[in-house]
């Protein structure tokens, strides 16, 4: 496998016009377009076709995250307005613990007009359930260019999920660059979507409506879901020339023992939606392999290191996906688990070998962005091929914009 340390992000560069970003979706989520990329050859249809295109009697995975209302905003007396935008639970740091939380919860949070926030507690009061209630911010220290702040708030039968889904604001993509509407609330929600954790959506799976699941079951695909909870850093632009300069963000993964066999049944092959399932599958090989090489292996050492798949290449190469997915169900039988919670920073670029995925649906993708290296990756660095075919056939990109099936 090549190191891609030395890639220069100015070479994933495309030129897309303001008008071509989806700023809101279309009425109908599965009228998209979709744009079909098989070995090489580009075609497209509307979504709604897609099980005319998907390889047959194969499994499908979606990410079931659900994104919560994660802004919150405080007025100072001064007026002054700060935004915290909640971005993972500190304590307790498990998200389903945090939101059941009463009284009082701690996030990592990023800070709008920081400056204004000169360390006093903010309030707020608020009606929740119709009780009448305050919400106190304190900040705490700072990790890297986010802040743990403790949350508290004077009623015992009120919830930190409560407050959120009165206080919190949701947070679509910076890049749309419009005030989020009340409408935002369900069309940035996939119809699946049951596990609270994302600030972000997986915007692949937005196209999907029950008829088109529907007929997806009909046709024998089986589809199977895992969580991973999408962070603020998906956004994060690569700022340094080389990719070697950028620190991929942690993401939080759960995926229950049904699927990883359903995974075995089909030979450790997936289909996956969305790239937030394409890192989970994959960092599920990464972590089956770290239990293959290190069977003492704990919890902790399971973590997907962003350079991981490059450094251990060499040693890896002739594991097969089953016999890494067997490792991580004897794990979770030493240790009695049926969901398996980790975690993953794993960076998927070109010389990128993957493992479990043999197919993708996902969006188009910002200029120079890691989501654009992990689609150039699979499929063997062809990606202009379908950006500029996409340009000139009039796809909407981005969170609310068109899909593609990529089959390399």
């Amino acid at each position: 496998m090549q190191d891609p340390r030395h890639i220069h992000i100015s070479d994933y560069n495309y030129c897309l016009p303001e008008e071509r970003i989806a700023k809101f979706p279309l009425p109908r989520r599965d009228s998209s377009k979709l744009l079909v990329y098989r070995h090489g050859e580009v075609t497209h249809d509307v979504f709604t076709s897609l099980p005319k295109y998907l390889p047959p009697q194969e499994l499908i995975i979606f990410n079931n995250t659900k994104v919560i209302q994660a802004r919150l905003h405080f007025r100072k007396e001064t007026g002054a307005l700060i935004e915290v935008f909640c971005l993972e639970p500190i304590q307790p740091n498990d998200y389903a613990l945090n939101f059941q939380q009463t009284e009082h919860a701690a996030w990592l949070c990023m800070i709008g007009n920081l400056k204004k926030w000169k360390g006093e507690t903010l309030k707020r009061e608020m009606d929740v359930k119709g009780k009448r209630i305050t919400l106190t911010a304190t900040r705490g220290e700072a990790r890297g260019t986010s802040h743990w702040v403790d949350f508290a708030w004077d009623n015992p039968s009120i919830t930190f999920a409560d407050i959120l889904e009165v206080f919190g604001e949701l947070p679509i993509p910076p890049y749309l660059n419009r005030e989020t509407k009340e409408s935002d609330k369900i069309t940035y929600q996939t119809v699946y979507s049951k596990i609270k954790g994302s600030v972000a959506a997986p915007t692949a799976g937005l196209h999907f409506t029950p008829q088109v699941l529907d007929s997806l079951r009909q046709g024998g695909w089986e589809l199977e879901e895992l969580t991973l909870h999408v962070g603020a850093g998906t956004f994060k632009p690569v700022k340094s020339e080389e990719i070697a300069g950028h620190e991929m963000h942690t993401e939080y993964i759960s995926v229950s023992r049904g699927t990883i066999e359903k995974l075995i049944a089909h030979q450790g092959q997936a289909i996956a939606v969305g790239t937030t399932s394409v890192r989970t599958l994959e960092s599920l090989y990464h972590m089956g392999v770290t239990l293959l090489l290190h069977p003492e292996a704990t919890d902790e050492d399971l973590h997907v290191r962003q350079w991981q798949p490059y450094e251990e290449a060499e040693r890896t190469q002739h594991i097969t996906p089953t016999e890494a997915l067997h490792a991580l169900l004897d794990y979770m039988d030493k240790h009695h688990i049926d969901v398996l919670h980790n975690s993953t920073q794993i960076i998927i670029a070109p010389g990128y070998r993957y493992n479990i995925v043999k197919a993708i649906i996902t969006n188009f993708h910002q200029p120079q962005s890691t989501l654009l290296l992990l689609v150039s990756a699979f499929v063997n660095g062809d990606w202009k091929t379908i950006y500029n075919y996409a340009l000139n056939n009039g796809f909407r990109f981005l969170s609310y914009g068109d899909s593609s099936l990529l089959i390399p």
